[in-house]
């Protein structure tokens, strides 16, 4: 990650093409769900994406779209944060440099923070410990941490 940028920004319509290109790549949502279309891609945009709060925001490596990151309500007390990149910026620090921005940004609402990802998503998880977020419980094939703001 040596001198690599990472920043995050309202997401925009123009950012629909780079935005198919990693929902549509397997790799890329192995975790998540089955790879979307442009279709499907166009209306996460509009619904996650456009929406008033935006669910998700672009994650930029030096100017450059390199995915999003999941940033709303849980519940009343946390925010939900989480990233999709594009897997050149995988092993190289950039989940960690957006997790910091955005554990950031949730304590300084006064906001806890949680981490949910797949059973199987051992990253995600690795990067929850890294960051002392507590293992809170496993449901639906999913886990849940919490970082607490207090």
């Amino acid at each position: 990650m040596k001198n690599k940028r990472y920043a995050i920004r309202p997401i925009r319509e123009a950012d629909l093409g780079d935005l198919y290109r990693l929902l549509s790549d397997p790799l890329v949502m192995k975790y998540l769900e089955v790879p979307y279309s442009m279709k499907q891609s166009k209306r996460f945009l509009q619904e996650a994406g456009l929406s008033d709060p935006p669910l998700i925001y672009a994650a930029e490596c030096d100017g450059r779209f390199a995915g999003y990151v999941i940033y709303h309500d849980f519940d009343e007390t946390a925010m939900e944060i989480g990233w999709v990149l594009f897997p050149e910026h995988w092993n190289k620090g950039a989940a960690s440099v957006l997790t910091e921005q955005l554990i950031e940004k949730a304590l300084n609402e006064g906001k806890d923070v949680v981490i949910e990802c797949d059973t199987n998503q051992k990253v995600t998880e690795h990067i929850a410990e890294k960051f002392g977020f507590r293992y809170i419980k496993e449901t639906d094939d999913l886990k849940l941490f919490r970082l607490s703001c207090e």
